[in-house]
């Protein structure tokens, strides 16, 4: 028989039923409640990021037109190289009209840029510090209660300013860049980019400039973002890749060089008909032997070739707080066997920025590792004092050291027998690697290059890349150029 429900059963069910209810809307309370802790915590935790990490990247990027606001009280900053030659500088007069001057002129126009008619070069990667003021707190004060701007602080670069010099002059008249730099720093001691244009004048010019500019693209700079066929440089990356390989038996590479070589009625000849002979791998970067590179690039795992060139940064931004250019590799595994050829000598798509060839001759020399090019060295203030300082900083290993070594006593023998002889010195010891590129329709038209360094005890190494446009032969027009500026160093 059933039992029947007391008052006391009732009330003890309803009551059940409440506090059900309760912790059902508790538990909900506590989800929400949860969700936007989580939210507020995630807000403080970017908003700690952002100002730690982001706040001034932000602040100076050139689409943020409030920056230039701060001009309003900040007289901007002067630009100096690093032995204290005044690169650009803001001028006052009586009636306090401010003029932004470049004492060197032309010598600096792409690496220093200009601030007027919109920014460039270091004018523009570093606007915002050069329109900050550190000055002392008191003069500070007292130019805001007396309605004057402060002195901007002061940006004090990397730049050598006589190996800039020597590297101006000898690229002379001629299109085309120079680089140099500190592989075991990153420091970028020369700059040169030319046609160039005079920086005081830039508002002047502006007009005249542009008119002429699908011809010369005087603005750009070419050493940073100028993409050109690298030429025989580009031996370096196919031999690194045969290398890796072939870690085990690279040294027994032998090939028979006629002086071309036909595959797939494609044929592709040595430079100038030269004919090599029996060459191994070594011989065949020394003596830069295109008959035997293509044969080389034939042989390659075209995906880790692929690779290979991004592990040395090609398809990638690289590495540095002034406009740049990513240089390109696009060879794809189906590729046809003319086009491999012409890649493996780097010819065919294959394009690249003289920083670049500058940076990876740079890993080269510094055991693989590839610090991070840089142009600041540090901020100060208008008394001198240290405000920010830029030290160098590893970006990473291209290649591992014994891979480094091997391209290193590759390079040093183009230098003591193949192709770039003529920088043979018994100050310091050079290798590298010429190239002459061929670009347009046109056959015969090429680009000259060389990438390298040289080395001599008791001083730090340096690495060059230069590029002469439309002047043929590597060894005989950019080799020069890098002698010349490699003498000044090591005097």
């Amino acid at each position: 028989m059933k039992k029947k429900k007391t008052s006391a059963d009732e009330n003890l069910y309803q009551n059940e039923i409440v506090h059900r209810k309760r912790r059902d809307s508790n538990r909900e309370f506590a989800v929400i409640a949860y969700f936007f802790i989580g939210i507020f915590l995630a807000m403080i935790a970017y908003f700690t990021y952002f100002q730690v990490a982001r706040s001034e990247q932000f602040i100076n990027n050139p689409y943020n037109t409030r920056l230039d606001s701060f001009a309003e009280r900040v007289i901007r900053g002067s630009i100096v190289a690093d032995d204290g030659t005044v690169l650009a500088q803001t001028r006052v007069d009586a009636d306090g009209k401010e003029t932004r001057v470049y004492p060197q002129g032309r010598k600096y126009a792409h690496v220093v840029g200009y601030a007027d008619n919109g920014k460039a070069g270091l004018e523009s990667g570093y606007n915002f510090e050069l329109l900050r003021s550190h000055a002392f707190i008191l003069e500070r004060v007292m130019n805001e209660m007396e309605g004057k701007k402060n002195t901007g602080d002061t940006l004090v670069t990397t730049l050598n300013h006589e190996l800039q010099a020597v590297a101006y002059e000898a690229l002379g008249d001629r299109k085309g860049a120079v680089v140099v730099l500190e592989p075991a720093t990153g420091k970028i001691l020369a700059m040169v980019s030319r046609p160039d244009f005079d920086p005081n004048t830039i508002v002047t010019d502006w007009n005249a400039i542009l008119a002429n500019d699908d011809e010369n693209s005087v603005l750009l700079n070419r050493a940073t973002q100028g993409l050109y066929p690298p030429g025989s440089t580009f031996k370096l990356v196919t031999a690194l890749e045969y290398i890796r390989e072939h870690p085990n038996d690279y040294k027994s590479y032998s090939y028979d060089c006629n002086g071309s070589i036909t595959v797939d009625n494609y044929t592709l000849h040595c430079f100038g008909g030269s004919v090599h002979g029996t060459v191994d791998l070594k011989t065949s970067l020394e003596k830069s032997c295109n008959s035997s590179f293509a044969n080389i690039g034939l042989s390659l795992n075209l995906k880790k070739y692929a690779s290979t060139s991004e592990d040395l940064l090609f398809n990638q931004d690289l590495p540095i707080r002034i406009a740049s250019s990513k240089s390109r590799f696009s060879l794809k595994p189906d590729a046809a066997d003319s086009e491999v050829m012409a890649t493996a000598i780097g010819q065919g798509t294959t394009l690249v920025s003289p920083l670049h060839m500058a940076l990876i001759v740079s890993a080269i020399e510094n055991d693989g590792t590839l610090m991070n090019p840089y142009v600041a060295d540090r901020v100060e203030n208008s008394d001198g004092k240290v405000i920010e300082q830029y030290d160098p900083s590893a970006y990473g290993q291209l290649m591992k050291q014994k891979e480094a070594k091997i391209l290193r006593g590759m390079m040093r023998a183009v230098v003591t027998d193949g192709t770039a002889s003529a920088l043979q010195s018994d100050a310091y010891n050079a290798a590298g690697k010429t190239g002459s590129a061929e670009y347009g329709t046109t056959k015969g038209e090429s680009h000259a290059w060389f990438a390298g360094y040289a080395r001599a005890k008791g001083r730090q190494s340096i690495a060059i890349a230069v590029v002469v446009e439309g002047a043929g032969n590597g060894g005989t027009v950019a080799v020069p150029i890098a002698k010349t500026v490699f003498d000044t160093y090591f005097k």
